[in-house]
């Protein structure tokens, strides 16, 4: 690779939208060693899907050498199901509760059978 493919190339970064600013821009807090902070607007492919990019969404961000303060927002990563995940945690909840009224009873069982 010569040396000015090598300046060019973009580095990829996933990262959380935490505040939409005017114009398409928005502010995006990077998920690298650093977590830094930088802004971001919205790539021509996005922008002509008509995707929707809101503070909370996780994005695909590609950074360029020369400024490393800007980005360019090219993928808007898919959402965790949230009611799938409730979901689990109220079962887990519920299996955790049965397992200690079972713990209990045996226990009381066992004092009785003592006595």
């Amino acid at each position: 690779m010569t040396e000015k493919e090598e300046k060019e190339k973009k580095r990829i970064y996933e990262g959380l939208i935490t505040e939409s600013l005017r114009n398409g821009m928005f502010r995006i807090r990077l998920d690298n060693e650093e977590e830094d902070m930088i802004i971001g607007y919205i790539s021509g492919k996005i922008r002509r899907s008509f995707i929707r990019i809101l503070p909370g969404d996780r994005v695909l961000v590609e950074v360029s050498p020369y400024d490393s303060k800007r980005g360019r927002i090219t993928y808007r990563l898919p959402k965790k199901d949230k009611e799938k995940d409730q979901k689990e945690k109220d079962q887990k909840e519920k299996d955790q509760k049965e397992k200690d009224q079972k713990e209990k009873d045996q226990k009381e069982k066992d004092k009785d059978s003592n006595n």
